[in-house]
């Protein structure tokens, strides 16, 4: 069973449905009992760093989360979700994030460029990985978003984007966990074999 994380904070039908139509079985909850028996879990997120965490800790979902992160069981973060697995961010300086993967997350440092980022840009692949499965160098995703991660280990970085003059981490990877700064729902062909190599992954 594949378990999209309802916290009120992410898009999660067309997150669903994307998972649905390439042959997922899909469970949308918010029950911390069906996020500690996912086969793999889902965590989509729109919105800021602090209350994407303290509504995660209202639902009684932050530990159950905290928990599978540490397992060796497939994990997909989209957007917020990837923010959300480093250690802390700016946006929300008081507020510590899972930190699974160490960094930090910021805003947008460039100046005469738009934010948020939002809109289609292309992804330099830094290193194979099974989700990246078929997945073009120079694939073009949907982004939308107004901070990003720093990561401290550069090979925990799969793919990168650049916005203005801020190069930054547009898929993190490391044991089993994946995280893209993208949407792969909205972001067509090639956002569909991401999403569909996490199912076989």
């Amino acid at each position: 069973m594949i378990v999209v994380v309802d916290y009120g904070m992410g898009n999660l039908r067309s997150v669903s449905k994307a998972l649905e139509h390439l042959g997922g079985d899909v469970r949308v909850s918010a029950d911390p009992a069906d996020v500690s028996r996912a086969d793999k879990l889902v965590l989509p997120g729109v919105g800021a760093f602090g209350n994407a965490m303290e509504e995660l800790r209202r639902r009684k979902l932050l530990d159950p989360v905290r928990e599978y992160l540490t397992g060796r069981k497939p994990f997909l973060g989209i957007c917020l979700g990837l923010q959300l697995l480093l250690n802390d961010s700016e946006e929300s300086p008081s507020v510590d994030g899972f930190g699974c993967v160490g960094g930090h997350v910021q805003g947008f440092r460039g100046s005469g460029i738009k934010v948020p980022h939002m809109g289609w840009n292309k992804v330099c692949i830094r290193k194979q990985h099974p989700v990246l499965r078929g997945v073009k160098d120079g694939s073009y995703f949907y982004f939308v978003h107004s901070f990003y991660a720093v990561c401290n280990d550069i090979a925990a970085v799969a793919a990168s984007c650049t916005h203005g003059t801020d190069e930054f981490a547009a898929i993190v990877a490391r044991d089993s966990i994946i995280a893209t700064q993208f949407h792969p729902e909205k972001s067509q062909e090639a956002g569909l074999r991401i999403l569909k190599n996490f199912l076989e992954w």
